[in-house]
């Protein structure tokens, strides 16, 4: 897997470098005097129109790095933790990264994407400025088993949507699980079966809603800090 970017790359080399296969440098001077030497072996030079190529046509900003395939967490692993994050059909990586940044900032345990079976996990990564590469994170297609097998292990699942709750109003269990619907469809109806409380941000303004990625960070910091 190849990621790119000088923020992604540099988090990858200090907290993950077993991972690492190679280092491709487009830019002199990308990497601080100690990573270079640390990893002297891994390294190779490339001209602009390799690093160009190999990031098919990205801000590489002079760095890329050819990493261990991810390995995803478990469902089984992912029920024994507190708050978890079920994403409902959403295929955006931008989105998806950025969600995901917030959620290993915020105290999320683990993050499950359902309603897709693959996603680029690169681009993830990325977006996430490698976080990903930190948070427990597994695909289940279907989110009705995801959200079956949460809910006998005493789960509490509650559904982003504007016609919730206000969230300033809600009272959150100690274990429970934040769905986030995609910005075209919002909460699929097969998570709505499942969804014990359905949420909502409160505007105070007109507006239809908040990005998917500003939606969830609202949403989770609430969730952390209150039980």
């Amino acid at each position: 897997m190849i990621i790119y970017g000088k923020q992604v790359c540099l988090h990858a080399l200090e907290v993950h470098e077993a991972k690492i296969k190679t280092i491709y440098i487009a830019k002199k001077g990308i990497l601080p005097q100690k990573l270079f030497d640390a990893n002297r072996d891994k390294i190779k030079f490339l001209e602009e129109r390799w690093a160009q190529s190999m990031s098919k046509g990205g801000n590489h900003q002079g760095i890329l790095l050819e990493i261990e395939p991810l390995e995803q967490s478990d469902l089984s692993t992912l029920k024994k933790e507190r708050f978890i994050l079920v994403l409902d059909g959403l295929t955006d990586t931008g989105n998806i990264g950025a969600i995901i940044r917030s959620a290993y900032a915020l105290g999320v345990d683990g993050v499950i994407a359902t309603g897709v079976k693959t996603l680029n996990m690169a681009s993830i990564v990325r977006t996430s400025s490698g976080t990903l590469l930190d948070l427990p994170f597994v695909i289940v297609p279907n989110i009705l088993d995801v959200l079956n097998e949460l809910k006998q292990v005493d789960f509490k699942v509650y559904g982003a949507s504007m016609d919730g709750e206000q969230l300033d109003k809600c009272q959150f269990s100690e274990k429970k699980v934040l769905v986030l619907g995609s910005e075209g469809e919002g909460l699929s109806k097969r998570a709505k079966s499942k969804v014990d409380h359905v949420v909502s941000i409160e505007m105070k303004h007109e507006f239809n809603s908040l990005n998917v990625s500003a939606a969830a960070a609202i949403l989770i910091h609430r969730m952390g800090n209150v039980i």
